[in-house]
């Protein structure tokens, strides 16, 4: 029997990353290739007193199924989250819990694009994002971004050409490309929202692991926090959340908050897709957050985080000198770089300069490392002298030794 798959899998393809993580079983190879957190920053006594708590407190709304809509003490917790980095007036009943962010841009693709609507995204962007809209039959419209995220006079461009359905955006330590989108852009793209009258998305997984220590080396309020100060653009505006980066990704516990007829939608959507997220889930996730240790969980992984970007980026100039460019992040997990064909004997075969990105990740799998190379991050018009390095799960010895590979593989 051959087997008819839906038309809609012709637009999509594995993820690059997937296929990358095959090669990865080698003995003694250097990963910075995912974009996992470190399983060493995880809080597990904070998490194991949040498991007994909850079965010892309410031991039937964790265990029985649940609102399609979320563990209401788990609705409540985190709109005091979002209350406590600026977004004011955000309440339980404005958002949904979802299985990880992820979870809501699948229902965002369901709820909203047809065959061939048109969404804006960053270039480069999430690779999950590509995949997950394009499933859907959008046609993806690539905005160009630099170090301060996406160029808002090219967007606008766009907007005014295209009339995208949504415009998704990742303004803050975005994946990959690491930049954080500026506070005179961030209020630009409000704008532009109530100018075209056009749905944005900020996707947020990021946005807490800001490495500064000053309340001046913060990034920007998200466009959420932000959105007061433009009328109208509340409306207009589509936050996702998710505990993954912060405090667990197998708790797969994420949020939308959205309009109030999109937001019911999306709850119909979920119920025929999973009914709930887990209730055991949700109910650690809100004893947690009640118990008050996120405060000093982050602190604990921005610290580390940010000494190992700062390792990180040490040692790419030094190993790897002029033959690499890029943007010492503030924050996340990511560092996006791009080859230059120039340095040190950076030479493949025949004489040609080193600056692509799949020829330089076989090389250095050779030399016993990982990492992504850019090119699948684009929805058009790849640069493939593009890569993704995550220094997240490798400590400071391994990514100096990583590193090192890495510059005898440019060699």
């Amino acid at each position: 029997m051959s087997l008819q798959f839906a038309d809609r899998l012709n637009h999509v393809e594995t993820s690059a990353i997937r296929e990358l993580f095959k090669l990865l079983g080698k003995p003694g190879i250097i990963s910075f290739a995912g974009g996992f957190p470190d399983p060493a920053m995880f809080d597990v006594d904070g998490i194991r007193e949040a498991v007994n708590t909850a079965l010892a407190t309410e031991p039937g709304g964790a265990l029985q199924y649940g609102a399609t809509e979320g563990y209401q003490p788990l609705r409540e917790q985190l709109a005091a989250f979002m209350q406590s980095k600026g977004c004011q007036g955000v309440a339980p009943e404005d958002l949904i819990v979802t299985t990880g962010s992820q979870q809501a841009l699948d229902l965002l693709g369901k709820t909203l694009i047809n065959p061939g609507d048109k969404v804006i995204v960053e270039g480069p962007t999430f690779l999950a994002t590509i995949q997950c809209f394009r499933l859907y039959g959008a046609e993806l419209i690539s905005a160009p971004i630099d170090g301060d995220g996406v160029q808002t006079d090219a967007l606008e461009a766009l907007m005014a050409e295209h009339k995208p359905k949504f415009v998704y955006l990742i303004p803050t330590f975005g994946n990959p490309s690491g930049a954080t989108l500026s506070l005179a852009r961030r209020k630009k793209v409000l704008e532009l929202a109530v100018k075209y009258q056009t749905l944005v998305v900020e996707d947020d997984p990021y946005g807490d692991l800001y490495f500064g220590q000053n309340d001046e080396d913060r990034p920007p309020p998200s466009l959420l926090a932000l959105s007061a100060q433009v009328p109208g653009s509340r409306e207009l505006l589509v936050h996702c959340g998710s505990m993954s980066k912060v405090l667990s990704p197998g708790l797969r516990v994420g949020w939308m908050i959205a309009p109030p007829k999109l937001l019911a939608n999306a709850t119909m959507c979920k119920q025929f897709s999973d009914a709930h997220t887990s209730t055991f889930a949700q109910a650690t996730a809100a004893q947690y957050l009640k118990a008050g240790r996120m405060p000093a969980t982050l602190a604990r992984v921005r610290k580390v985080y940010a000494e190992r970007a700062s390792t990180m980026c040490t040692a790419l100039k030094r190993e790897l000198g002029d033959a690499i460019e890029f943007v010492q992040p503030q924050g996340g997990l990511f560092v996006w770089a791009r080859l230059t064909g120039k340095g040190r004997d950076a030479s493949i075969a025949g004489g040609q300069s080193v600056k692509d990105g799949n020829e330089f990740a076989k090389r250095a799998i050779e030399q016993g490392v990982a990492f992504v190379p850019g090119a699948p991050f684009y929805c058009a018009d790849p640069d493939h002298a593009t890569l993704r390095l995550s220094f997240a799960t490798a400590d400071v010895a391994k990514i100096e030794e990583g590193v090192g590979r890495l510059g005898r593989a440019i060699a």
